[in-house]
């Protein structure tokens, strides 16, 4: 087993920055945290120039990447590609996301995430589908006529795929379907998380009750916080028992909107950060389409032909930039809003978001918040 020390950065563990330290990988997996005096002498040291080394961002909410189209190919071949261009970007976990689409593909989707995550591709954590079962008053990008009620067919899929998948999240509209079917999801295993929903307090609210513990981009595409009706992003602050993804790009939530949302949020749930990414994440192209729909990149944004925001141009580098950058948290704390916050949501806390001892060996090490990581390691292998 090859020992290797990275030495020469503040190191973030996903808790807390650490400074005179080297982190220690063993193969594919974290060794330990040790004091520069502390090196094993059998360790190949690499001296890096500054910066900080953090885990490797955690996305769960990434539609595609590398010019893919998750919806447009539900095939082990489209993951591998969307996969390497978002580890190459720093997220070296992710959700593929599935946004609202036929029967047909929801369950293409399934059996391709089970194929590559049995396979072996790397970054793969399991599978989150958005959609369909979701409000057409806050349908944002996604295809009105596809859009339905959850029916018992489409109960048992998903509780079957929760059984396949080490993690299945699910976006719904808490309007759209019963406490009863929230909590069944939660039961088995699902992430349930509410979006694309025009409910108000009270519906949000037995939605958790009944199990759900996640709320979808923040503020985007649901019923907004009032002085009489607090909606879902009322509940989403409010609630203890919710955590919630945030497209923090200054686009899709204004920053100071963020900066309220930051300060108001009840925990023990959490603010973390998603990338919302489509197709051109990780490549050069200006367009693409879903549902047949073109959308255009234009100005650090991706629309429809009609102006509305589908998905973002973003990656969670740029994400925590934008936080630090707004003065609205610290660099710890940014860190782990792309890190281990998301790591927790999902349950796997001990694997990824974290360079705790025996947790999965991905690094990055950024160097002043440049738009680029200068290096990455995914399972203890450098890819850049």
């Amino acid at each position: 087993m090859i020992r290797t020390a990275l030495t020469g950065a503040r190191i973030f563990d996903g808790a807390q920055m650490q400074s005179n330290c080297a982190l220690v990988m063993e193969g594919a997996r974290i060794g330990a945290v040790v004091p520069d005096d502390k090196i094993p002498a059998d360790a190949e040291v690499m001296h890096l120039n500054g910066g900080i080394l953090s885990p490797g961002f955690v996305d769960l909410q990434v539609n595609g990447g590398g010019g893919v189209m998750f919806n447009d190919d539900q095939s082990v071949a489209a993951l591998q590609i969307m996969t390497s261009a978002h580890a190459r970007l720093g997220a070296t976990s992710i959700l593929p996301t599935l946004i609202t689409d036929t029967p047909a593909r929801v369950e293409a989707a399934i059996d391709a995430v089970a194929d590559a995550i049995e396979v072996g591709i790397p970054g793969i954590i399991g599978l989150h589908l958005e959609g369909p079962h979701l409000s057409i008053p806050r349908k944002g990008a996604h295809d009105p006529g596809l859009i339905r009620k959850m029916e018992d067919s489409d109960l048992e899929l998903l509780c079957e795929a929760a059984n396949r998948l080490p993690i299945l999240k699910v976006t719904l509209a808490a309007e759209t379907v019963t406490p009863d079917q929230i909590a069944t999801l939660a039961r088995s295993g699902v992430l349930v998380s509410l979006g694309h929903s025009d409910a108000d307090y009270g519906t949000c609210y037995a939605a958790s009750t009944a199990g759900a513990r996640c709320v979808t981009h923040l503020f985007n595409a649901m019923s907004q916080l009032g002085n009489r009706e607090p909606g879902l992003v009322g509940a989403a602050l409010a609630d203890g028992s919710l955590s919630a993804g945030l497209i923090a790009d200054g686009i899709h939530v204004h920053p100071a909107t963020i900066r309220a949302a930051l300060a108001a949020k009840m925990g023990p749930g959490v603010i973390f950060l998603v990338s919302d990414a489509m197709a051109l994440a990780g490549s050069e192209r200006d367009h693409f389409t879903i549902n047949g729909r073109m959308v255009r990149r234009g100005d650090g944004r991706l629309t429809l032909e009609d102006g509305t925001l589908a998905g973002a141009d973003l990656d969670l580098l740029q994400a925590t930039r934008n936080l630090i950058g707004w003065g609205h948290v610290s660099e710890d704390t940014a860190l782990a809003m792309a890190t281990s916050y998301p790591a927790t949501v999902a349950g796997v806390a001990d694997e990824i978001g974290t360079l705790k001892p025996g947790a999965r060996a991905d690094v990055l090490h950024i160097k002043h918040y440049a738009p680029k990581c200068a290096a990455i390691w995914q399972g203890g292998q450098r890819i850049v």
